[in-house]
């Protein structure tokens, strides 16, 4: 065989020609050209008059430890629909230096893999590999990712230091992200809906979101029609915030002499009853002897709790209306402020007992999302992050350059 022929199999290109080839300081150059005779624009795919070529490379996948780079002399495209470009090569993407499996093995790296592991055996640097991400993504993304959206979770997240923040939003039915971008105000989650349009917002029935001000806003204004859920994490958090707060508060005004039922109360207030130690338990008991106030607290977030886990919604609505007569009558500020919240927000926390719904799919994925910006840390602006999100959390299968057995044959 031939040493043409074996790179030829051995680079395993499509509509490629291998002309010739040399070695450098631990680099193998080899000279291809595609086997289309016209010239194609880069962008659209039309056919224009070429002129002034130069030679350019590509970083293609290691060989034996050597690095592979591809050598063409590219022609300038004069494009009627693009203006002037460069031609069209089977093997990269348009404006890359880097081959089209070589891009494709480092995305699905960065899918399984640290930082680390991908920089050194991929031999790029990081910021590099968040521009390959964004191509990869921008290749093998469906087309429309907002079509078909009938539920959604609306959540936010912060990706760096000094509050900036990045919105999700997320399809309720597959789990998936759908959209992101940087901002968590009322602007940039009309943006969404901008994006999404009239009519496919219209189709919309149901949002989970937290109680945010400039969330609610924003779907008031662009989906009034849908059915608005709350979380039902964040509202048992307001409740275990404001014990806090009474425990705090009870501890500063007892007595030295009194102090011992409240010291060390904390964790035994906050858990579920059933996963309370019998030390825990008899600390709960302590509390409820020696401090009323307290324990009238603890009751008030169980009873939240117990409310929250109901299945039926008229039975829901009149226990909730009870519970916050009980807070507002209750002398405890915290828990009063709170029977406000509830009775302003009653309609979407009933909602969540009438869907079973709630942002747990987007808190899931926001964990997730978590982890990815952990391994992030090195990407400058947010479009690598949101590139790298779209890679880990939307289903994307991305196909590892394997030969086929036999194709050298």
């Amino acid at each position: 065989m031939r040493i043409i022929t074996l790179l030829r199999a051995l680079l395993g290109l499509q509509q490629t020609r291998v002309s010739g080839f040399r070695f450098t300081d631990g680099a193998l150059i080899v000279e291809v050209c595609p086997t289309k005779r016209c010239s194609f624009c880069s962008r659209c795919g039309r056919r224009g008059p070429r002129y002034d070529r130069r030679i350019r490379h590509w970083r293609h996948l290691d060989l034996c430890g050597l690095v592979v780079e591809l050598e063409h002399e590219v022609w300038r495209v004069d494009c009627a629909h693009c203006g002037v470009t460069t031609e069209w090569v089977p093997w990269a993407a348009s404006g890359s230096g880097f081959t089209l499996p070589f891009e494709d093995q480092v995305a699905h790296l960065a899918q399984h893999c640290d930082k680390t592991t991908v920089t050194r055996l991929m031999r790029v640097a990081w910021a590099t590999v968040g521009r390959i991400i964004q191509r990869v993504v921008g290749r093998l993304a469906p087309a429309d990712r907002l079509s078909g959206l009938k539920r959604i979770g609306i959540d936010e997240l912060s990706y760096r230091r000094h509050h900036e923040y990045l919105t999700i939003v997320t399809n309720q039915d597959t789990g998936c992200v759908v959209w992101a971008e940087p901002g968590k105000d009322a602007a940039t989650l009309l943006r969404f809906f901008a994006e999404l349009g009239v009519e496919r917002t219209a189709q919309l029935d149901t949002i989970t979101m937290d109680m945010s001000v400039p969330y609610r806003a924003a779907v008031a204004q662009a989906a009034p029609h849908a059915q608005i859920v709350f979380d039902r994490f964040h509202v048992q958090c307001l409740a275990h915030d404001a014990l806090d707060k009474v425990r705090r508060y009870e501890w500063r005004a007892a007595d030295p002499s009194d102090k011992h039922a409240i010291k060390g109360s904390r964790r035994a207030l906050q858990k579920n009853p059933w996963n309370l130690t019998r030390i825990e338990s008899d600390k709960l008991t302590s509390v409820q002897r020696s401090n009323k106030s307290l324990y009238r607290a603890y009751l008030l977030k169980e009873t939240l709790a117990e409310i929250l886990d109901g299945r039926q919604v008229h039975v829901a609505r009149n226990k909730l209306a009870e519970w916050i007569a009980w807070a507002a009558r209750s002398r405890l500020e915290p828990f009063r402020k709170l029977g406000r919240t509830v009775k302003r927000f009653a309609d979407g926390i009933l909602a969540y007992i009438a869907t079973g719904l709630s942002n747990g799919r987007s808190e899931g994925i926001n964990g997730k999302v978590r982890t990815i910006t952990r391994r992030s840390y090195g990407f400058h602006g947010p479009e690598s992050l949101i590139a790298l999100i779209f890679l880990c959390c939307t289903g994307i299968s991305v196909t590892l350059p394997h030969r086929v057995p036999g194709a050298f044959l």
